[in-house]
């Protein structure tokens, strides 16, 4: 079950006219997403959906998700402006009706997802690929958790449990050629809270 209190930080930060992160796709996922030729895919996580919109206008089937329903509305006002289409589902994973096999692609940019459930999460989310498919991923590094405590602009989590390794991607993600997987230190300039040095994990790879 999603705690109240989590569900409400994302609303109360959505709420707001302003998109939290801004309304440019993740400077990651729009370089590997061009790579690819365009099928379904699917953003978990997706917040205001600037990554959803940014993968419908490349022809992309997308569908996307999030807890809080400020997120939707927000991504679609951002749909309508950009004249795009996307299937955008609110609840958590366990309750949506997505397919084994559904997507050619899962774009999880800082999909950070509370300590106790996000392996369960990115091993939910692997049925969902088609073999074949490939794993597009970007977010805070446990290294990070240094980087926050010294400057709050650049957002993420703040307990080292919701953070990523490494060695966790790999232990997630078995059954994949990996075609990228590094920690990185990257400028990061997207809408309110995403502002500085951040310390990330980058990952793409494709299902055996």
């Amino acid at each position: 079950m999603t705690d109240n209190t989590w569900l409400d930080r994302w609303d109360e930060r959505y709420s707001n006219d302003e998109f939290a992160y801004g309304t440019e796709p993740n400077n990651y996922l729009k370089d590997q997403l061009q790579k690819l030729n365009p099928g379904s895919i699917l953003f978990p996580a997706e917040g205001e959906g600037r990554n959803a919109v940014f993968a419908a206008q490349l022809g992309w089937n997308v569908s996307a998700f999030d807890i809080s329903s400020e997120g939707k509305n927000k991504a679609l006002q951002l749909t309508k402006i950009n004249n795009v289409k996307i299937d955008y589902q609110v609840g958590e994973l366990q309750t949506l009706d997505f397919q084994e096999e559904q997507f050619d692609a899962i774009a999880l940019i800082y999909a950070h997802f509370p300590a106790d459930i996000k392996s369960s999460i990115h091993k939910m989310l692997d049925k969902y690929l088609r073999k074949g498919g490939f794993i597009i991923f970007e977010a805070f590094s446990k290294n990070h958790l240094e980087l926050v405590l010294k400057n709050e602009k650049i957002g993420g989590p703040k307990d080292i449990g919701s953070l990523f390794s490494i060695d966790e991607i790999t232990s997630d993600f078995p059954n994949y050629d990996i075609i990228e997987l590094l920690e990185t230190e990257i400028e990061l300039n997207e809408g309110v809270f995403h502002n500085g040095t951040g310390s990330v994990i980058r990952f793409v790879g494709q299902k055996r």
